[in-house]
């Protein structure tokens, strides 16, 4: 593996550049047995307060009960979605099995030869199947402590299954059919808690396609030092996330990083910009971030609900005299383009397309 280093000085392209020349993402960092952070990865001290008030009880995300009657269901979520962007459901009726294979499955995509795994490694847009780290690596004042694999999912044109890692194949397959029918699921919900029909979000093509990022987040020699994942916002109309045991996400509510803590067998879900846009800041697209870790690997899956060409903007019937638009009509890839020329690190881009 290429020497990275982790002095003070250093020549940042050139470090970058050996990083990701090794196609081996951080955990080949990790296996090289590199006992601290290189310099690409490490942040100012003043973006790693890891200060959160998960202890109080008025800051825990909400629980969604999907079993739960019909009008609590849909009050439940309308009030998390406004509130905090973000909740957790059970009993969503995708198995535990399921869930399970799928954390195994990206452990087994991530921890197998890296010779196999080189053979997905891609930072070309165009690809529906890649394996890089840090999408914004050349953008970001610093590294992420992550490797992700990213499968594009459009419909009514899926990806060829044979373009798909065989060590995650088969439960890729399973787990994002069943999420994609929780998806719609929720779309109808959170449709009636903006006082529409139930099908109003699908009929604007809300869940028209779907990005799986399957993120690998290595153990940290200096989780003190770095983030795995830096504070955003996320590109979509509905992120349904899968998080192992470990934890790490936080969510930021009322100026204070709130732990989501794991409950087994829950999903968790958040509010996406497109949904905030479209429901005219009725519901909250809210900033969140994932903490290095001494310990992993911690493993997530997030499956982030969008469309590919048509306009989007704030939906007519919420629009009122009372209540005027406050953002302008914009087109996907306008959007999209503006998002990844920002990267991470905290800077939303609603502000961007507001009237």
């Amino acid at each position: 593996m290429a020497a990275i280093s982790s002095e003070p000085d250093y020549n940042r392209v050139e470090e970058l550049q050996a990083f990701d020349e090794t196609k081996a993402g951080v955990k080949g960092i990790v296996d090289s047995g590199l006992a601290k952070v290189p310099k690409i990865f490490i942040r100012p001290s003043s973006e790693l307060n890891q200060k959160s008030e998960s202890d109080l009880t008025h800051f825990q995300i909400p629980v969604i009960d999907l079993q739960a009657t019909h009008e609590e269901v849909v009050y439940g979520i309308k009030s998390a979605s406004e509130k905090w962007g973000f909740f957790q459901v059970v009993n969503h009726d995708v198995p535990l099995s399921v869930l399970e294979e799928m954390v195994k499955g990206v452990i087994r995509f991530h921890e197998q030869d890296t010779v196999v795994k080189k053979e997905y490694f891609s930072r070309d847009d165009r690809r529906r199947v890649k394996n890089n780290s840090n999408f914004d690596l050349y953008l970001s004042k610093a590294a992420n402590w992550r490797d992700t694999l990213i499968l594009l999912m459009l419909n009514p044109d899926p990806v060829d299954p044979e373009e798909m890692p065989a060590a995650c194949r088969d439960i890729t397959i399973e787990y994002a059919k069943r999420v994609a029918n929780l998806g719609e699921t929720l779309f109808e919900l959170i449709s009636e808690g903006l006082g529409l029909y139930g099908d109003h979000l699908k009929q604007m093509q809300c869940a028209e396609s779907c990005t799986l990022a399957s993120h690998y987040y290595p153990a940290c020699p200096e989780p003190e030092l770095t983030i795995g994942t830096a504070r955003h916002t996320d590109a979509s109309f509905l992120t349904i996330l899968l998080q192992d045991s470990m934890g790490g996400l936080q969510v930021l509510h009322q100026d204070h990083w709130v732990d989501v803590s794991p409950i087994a067998g829950s999903l968790i879900v958040n509010i996406g910009d497109l949904l905030q846009i479209t429901s005219n800041d009725k519901l909250k697209s809210v900033e969140h971030r994932v903490l290095a870790n001494r310990n992993g690997p911690r493993v997530s899956v997030g499956q982030c609900f969008d469309k590919s060409t048509e306009p989007c903007g704030p939906i007519r019937d919420l629009i009122s005299d009372e209540n005027p638009p406050i953002y302008r009509d914009i087109l996907m890839k306008e959007y999209v383009d503006h998002f990844y020329s920002q990267g991470l690190d905290g800077k939303s881009g609603l502000d961007y397309f507001k009237l």
